[in-house]
């Protein structure tokens, strides 16, 4: 009787097997076949993120599985923020949304900035294309070499806004070791700073990217307009073995720890992420993809003449970079907020 049963069950159940569809995973190069991936650059076209990113997006399409069209998507706003929450809150989660990252995003999202809505513990880290410094410089009409002559002249400094970089670097060191950088906010990106510094309205520009400067403005190296009084990382650049590291100025070890966290992100200086929740899979065929690029004859030739230089680094390396930096110490990250005050409210 109990063998018939069993018969009987699984006579009802075949007609449901059979009926049921059988589910087969899409391939990474079936899913991005015929696709096109943004990338979201989170400031105006012209500077440095926006030429990487259209660098990028000329090159890596070719070498991810189905060969999908890239397109660059200009979303400027809140210094970053707008791009990196519209990649976390609205974006596909599904790999079809690449974005070029401001460094600053774990800084803000480590103090609990007003206006962070994103977690970058939760982003996909698919790789980083340089870690070239960060720079303060002056221009040659104010007559200032060096970083010392900031101790006792003020040099007024051009900046976008309270959480742009270019406000946080000169304000950490008139904090911590006593410059006198007089920092002028409002200006809608770095292009506009260096108009300012032509016309004379500032006297140097709060943070730049070295890479950008040699590759933007080599003529202002060569003739000497500009000088570069100190560079923000953790190494100092082969090219500017005189010039000191930020950190390197400080007077005692908190002001040392304050200083270079505010350094590390040059592990993270032009990182590309995408969303949450990306497949696995199709995580790793990006993250290949890129590093694919970045060793790409085609794709070096390309920033050879744009003047950007790669120096790599894998997904893994940027999100370890992040995530060190969200650990800080609560004295270090209460100075950063003291620092942030008019954005970490």
């Amino acid at each position: 009787m109990e063998h018939r049963l069993q018969l009987r069950a699984l006579a009802c159940a075949l007609p449901l097997i059979v009926a049921s569809p059988i589910v087969v995973a899409q391939s990474s190069e079936e899913f991005y076949r015929g696709k096109t991936i943004e990338i979201l650059v989170p400031s105006v076209p012209g500077g440095d993120y926006d030429l990487r990113g259209r660098l990028i997006s000329r090159h890596m399409g070719r070498l991810i599985p189905g060969n999908p069209q890239m397109v660059v998507k200009n979303i400027p706003g809140g210094i970053g923020l707008a791009a990196a929450n519209q990649l976390a809150r609205v974006s596909p989660r599904d790999g079809t949304v690449l974005h070029m990252l401001f460094q600053n995003m774990p800084v803000l999202q480590a103090i609990g900035a007003k206006g962070v809505q994103f977690d970058v513990r939760e982003f996909g880290w698919i790789g980083n294309t340089t870690n070239s410094p960060n720079v303060i410089n002056s221009w040659h009409t104010t007559g200032i070499a060096k970083i010392e002559d900031v101790f006792t002249r003020e040099l007024a400094v051009g900046a976008p806004g309270a959480a742009s970089t270019s406000y946080i670097y000169p304000a950490a060191l008139n904090m911590t070791v006593g410059t006198k950088f007089k920092i002028v906010t409002g200006y809608g990106g770095g292009a506009q700073v260096d108009l300012a510094m032509e016309r004379g309205e500032v006297g140097g520009r709060g943070s730049n990217s070295w890479a950008s400067w040699k590759a933007g403005h080599p003529h202002w190296l060569r003739e000497k307009k500009i000088t570069i009084l100190v560079q923000i990382g953790l190494t100092r650049a082969k090219d500017l073995p005189d010039v000191p590291l930020m950190f390197e100025l400080a007077k005692n070890e908190d002001d040392r720890e304050f200083l270079r966290f505010l350094s590390s992100d040059m592990g993270i200086s032009r990182a590309v992420v995408t969303t949450p929740g990306v497949p696995a899979d199709r995580l790793a065929a990006l993250q290949k993809a890129f590093m694919d690029t970045m060793k790409d004859s085609e794709f070096l030739g390309d920033a050879g003449k744009t003047g950007r230089d790669i120096e790599p680094s894998t997904g893994e390396e940027a999100k370890a970079v992040a995530l060190a930096m969200m650990k800080a110490s609560p004295k270090t990250l209460a100075r950063v907020k003291e620092l942030l005050e008019p954005v970490a409210k």
